[in-house]
C-alpha cells in the first residue's frame, strides 16, 4: 500500500495586518504534492498578500507556515533556502533588465544553489527549451514581448527545481493575445505533476486545470472545493455573486 504523503505546505491561522488594516484573517490552507490550487476572488480580497506571506516576502502578523512539516516562521529558519524550494512567478515578471535571458535563468542557481557555471547553464537551457524560449537566450528582457518575458520568468523559477511554484496573477500584465502562451506552459506543468498555487482571474483555466479552487473574500477563505463543484454549485452567496459573471464563458 502506498504511503500517504503529508501536505507539502500548510498555512495555519495566518493573519496579516498593515497598520490598522487587517488584510488576512485566520487563514487555514494546505497543499499536497501535485496539487494545482487556484485562488480566485475580487481585487482586494487578500489573494496576492496570502501568496506573498507564503513566500515570506511579507511577514505574517500571526499564524504558522509549515513546509514539509517545519514551521518556517520560527526564529533561525533559513528563508532563502526555503524560497529556493518554493518558487515564485510575479505578475510583472521581475527579470533583471541588464542580463540576458540565459543569465536571468542562471543567476539563482549560481548564487543560491551554488551550482557551477556549466551546470547552471545546462539547467537554464533545459527549462528555457521547455517553455519555448531556447532561441532567445542572448536577448535582453526589453527585446521580448510580455508573454515571452513571463515564459522566461517561469523558466527561471523552474531552473531552481523547486518543490512548489507560486504564481501571482501571471497573466494580468499581458495583452490578451499573449495570455494563451503563458497558460499553455502552466497547463503543461500541471499535467506533469508540478505542485502549484496560482492566484488568477482566468476563470476557465481555474475551472479546467486546478485540482482545487479557493475563493477568497474580505481576507478569509470564503469557500473551497473541487472546481466542478465550486463552479457549478457554489454554496455561499459571495461565491455565487462573484462567479455569476463567468458562468456564460
Amino acid at each position: 500500500m502506498d504511503e500517504v504523503k503529508a501536505p507539502i505546505l500548510q498555512v495555519r491561522h495566518l493573519s496579516k495586518s498593515f497598520g490598522d488594516h487587517q488584510v488576512l484573517k485566520d487563514i487555514d490552507f494546505e497543499t499536497n504534492h501535485s496539487d494545482v490550487i487556484c485562488i480566485i476572488g475580487a481585487s482586494g480580497s487578500g489573494k496576492s498578500t496570502l501568496l506573498r506571506c507564503i513566500n515570506m516576502l511579507e511577514t505574517p502578523s500571526s499564524g504558522e507556515i509549515l513546509f514539509q512539516g517545519k514551521n518556517i516562521m520560527k526564529k533561525g529558519s533559513n528563508v532563502n533556502q526555503y524560497r529556493s524550494k518554493v518558487g515564485m512567478v510575479f505578475q510583472s515578471f521581475n527579470l533583471f533588465h541588464n542580463m540576458t535571458v540565459l543569465q536571468n535563468c542562471m543567476a539563482g542557481t549560481i548564487k543560491v544553489l551554488k551550482k557551477d557555471k556549466k551546470t547552471s547553464e545546462e539547467t537554464a537551457l533545459k527549462y528555457l527549451a521547455k517553455v519555448g524560449m531556447a532561441e532567445y537566450v542572448n536577448a535582453k528582457p526589453h527585446q521580448l514581448s510580455g508573454g515571452q518575458q513571463q515564459r522566461v520568468a517561469i523558466a527561471r523559477a523552474l531552473a531552481m527545481e523547486p518543490e512548489i511554484l507560486l504564481f501571482d496573477e501571471p497573466t494580468s500584465a499581458l495583452d490578451p493575445q499573449m495570455v494563451g502562451e503563458v497558460l499553455t506552459v502552466m497547463r503543461d506543468l500541471a499535467n506533469e505533476g508540478m505542485t502549484m498555487v496560482i492566484v488568477t482571474h482566468e476563470m476557465a483555466f481555474a475551472r479546467d486545470v486546478s485540482s482545487r479552487v479557493v475563493f477568497m473574500a474580505d481576507g478569509v477563505v470564503a469557500e473551497e472545493g473541487k472546481p466542478e463543484e465550486l463552479f457549478s454549485n457554489p454554496q455561499k452567496e459571495a461565491t455565487k455573486e462573484f462567479l455569476s459573471r463567468f458562468r456564460n464563458q
